[in-house]
């Protein structure tokens, strides 16, 4: 169930009663729920880079981000899917879709936070390349718009990886800080193409396995 800002939104989002989904936004879920993203991973040196970033937030105890969900892995949200999508007839589509598709030459060069989330992100330039990517993967699974989340569809999307959440205002300006001198301008490609099931337990998001996964060629 998505959900509006309120006063009760920045409490929610510490004690896990209501979660920014990288698929649904603000949401309050209850039971077990399962929702479909398709995402981009990065080449093995930068996957490593960000992970000990994560790493180096826990140990310091600001952030848990990388503990908190099995099977997560650094990346940039594509799209986002609800539980009704056909998921079999989707993987077929993203197989035909992506079979030629090469890699992808990015550059993460700036950390920002969404207002009133706790979350800390790393943010790519917004290369026309990068943005042409991400349209042509819309137009194309245009049929599944239905289905679709509307914070990744084109004009509404801001790409980003996300670095830290759940943050407290101590624990955000100490996220920023520690983020903004440690990360050092990163020259990345986009060397995969996964799609991702969420699976959210009572509000929370516990595990987010790849089931399918293209190779981008090299160009």
């Amino acid at each position: 169930m998505a959900i509006s800002f309120g006063d009760n939104l920045w409490a929610g989002l510490l004690n896990g009663a209501v979660e920014y989904s990288p698929l649904q936004g603000f949401i309050v879920m209850e039971g077990v729920r399962e929702l479909y993203g398709v995402v981009a991973h990065f080449d093995q040196d930068t996957e490593l880079y960000i992970k000990q970033v994560w790493k180096e937030l826990s140990d310091n105890a600001v952030s848990r981000y990388a503990e908190e969900v099995q099977d997560r892995r650094p990346h940039i949200t594509i799209a986002g899917y609800d539980s009704d999508v056909d998921i079999d007839k989707f993987i077929s589509d993203f197989d035909c879709f992506y079979e030629s598709k090469g890699q992808l030459s990015i550059t993460l060069n700036s950390v920002g936070t969404f207002l009133n989330t706790g979350i800390v992100f790393l943010a790519p330039v917004p290369s026309q390349e990068f943005l042409t990517f991400h349209a042509n993967h819309h137009h194309f699974f245009e049929k599944y718009r239905m289905n679709a989340e509307s914070q990744y569809l084109p004009n509404n999307w801001i790409p980003h990886c996300t670095i830290a959440n759940r943050l407290n205002d101590e624990n955000l300006k100490e996220a920023m800080v520690y983020c903004n001198k440690r990360i050092e301008r990163l020259h990345s490609s986009i060397v995969e193409i996964s799609v991702i099931k969420a699976i959210y337990e009572n509000g929370i998001c516990i595990k987010s396995p790849s089931i399918h996964t293209k190779t981008l060629h090299l160009v």
